[in-house]
This record gives structure tokens, C-alpha cells and sequence, in this order.
């Protein structure tokens, strides 16, 4: 992974340039205060497919997890309970 390391100083000088740099990165922009690494800045779309990938793997982990514990149930059954529960939430809702 490709970043730039610049003081917040830096950044707060520029920001409007430095943004639009950013939105057409996938690189990250580390933000420094006295030395220290105080923030990271990135684009919104690529925080975004990164959010995504991120469950994704929370997911994957989750499911190996149930398949270690024995912890299964037919399809069928996952998508019938999941629709009360959602049936349930409108009417609570609503």
C-alpha cells in the first residue's frame, strides 16, 4: 500500500487540493501532529469498498465459525426466519 505522510499543517494549508487528489487515490493520506501519526484521510469511495470488504470477512469468519461448532441449518430455515424477524421489526416499527 502507497502513502503519503504529511503534517496536518500541511494538509490544513492545501485541503481543498489535497482532497481531489485523494477522490482519484486509493492511497491513504497519513496526517502527523509534533512527529506522531494522529489521523489517516482517504477518499469516500474507496473507505466505502473497503467498509464492504471488511464484513464481507467478518462474515466469512463468522461462517467458519458455525461450520466448526456444528452450528447449521437448512437454508429454507435461515431465510424463513429471517423473514419473521424483518416482519416483525416493520410491524414493531411501523
Amino acid at each position: 500500500m502507497n502513502e503519503t505522510i504529511i503534517s496536518l499543517d500541511q494538509f490544513s494549508a492545501d485541503s481543498s487540493r489535497k482532497i481531489k487528489v485523494l477522490q482519484q487515490s486509493s492511497s491513504p493520506l497519513i496526517l502527523t501532529e509534533n512527529g506522531r501519526a494522529t489521523a489517516v484521510v482517504e477518499g469516500y469511495e474507496h473507505y466505502q469498498r473497503q467498509q464492504k470488504s471488511l464484513v464481507l470477512l467478518r462474515l466469512m469468519i463468522q461462517s467458519e465459525n458455525n461450520i466448526e461448532h456444528d452450528r447449521l441449518m437448512p437454508q429454507k430455515q435461515v431465510f424463513t426466519s429471517l423473514k419473521a424477524r424483518l416482519e416483525e421489526e416493520k410491524e414493531n416499527n411501523g
